[in-house]
């Protein structure tokens, strides 16, 4: 892969991964008390969460003017680890066998991707 691939690529995993923390932000709002429905949605978390899913939108665009689609799909795919990650350390979720395989053939399908053969 040619360096611009790789910059392009590295916008879209930082997307992926913004996109990433929105979801967590919008999450953790909507576990909390609101007094109102408009304080449920016009909260600063809410509103920073959408400033941030707008700011992954952009890098999105951008990073698909370097990189193929196939590509593209294999990198938003990135974004089912960190949500798992996100989920057991600030939420405490628990990882069950299926969640274990589904990110293992997640992962998988990234490495047989990267390694040209797929």
């Amino acid at each position: 892969m040619t360096s611009s691939i790789w910059l392009f690529a590295g916008l879209s995993l930082l997307g992926v991964f913004i996109s990433s923390i929105s979801q967590v932000m919008l999450k953790k709002s909507a576990l909390k008390q609101h007094d109102t429905v408009a304080k449920e949605y016009l909260n600063p978390a809410v509103i920073g969460a959408y400033v941030l899913f707008v700011a992954a939108t952009l890098l999105s665009v951008l990073a698909y003017k370097g990189i193929p689609l196939s590509m593209g799909a294999i990198l938003d795919a990135t974004g089912y680890i960190y949500v798992t990650i996100f989920g057991v350390t600030i939420f405490h979720e628990k990882l069950n066998a299926r969640k274990l395989i589904a990110l293992a053939l997640i992962l998988a399908g990234i490495v047989v991707y990267s390694f040209g053969l797929g």
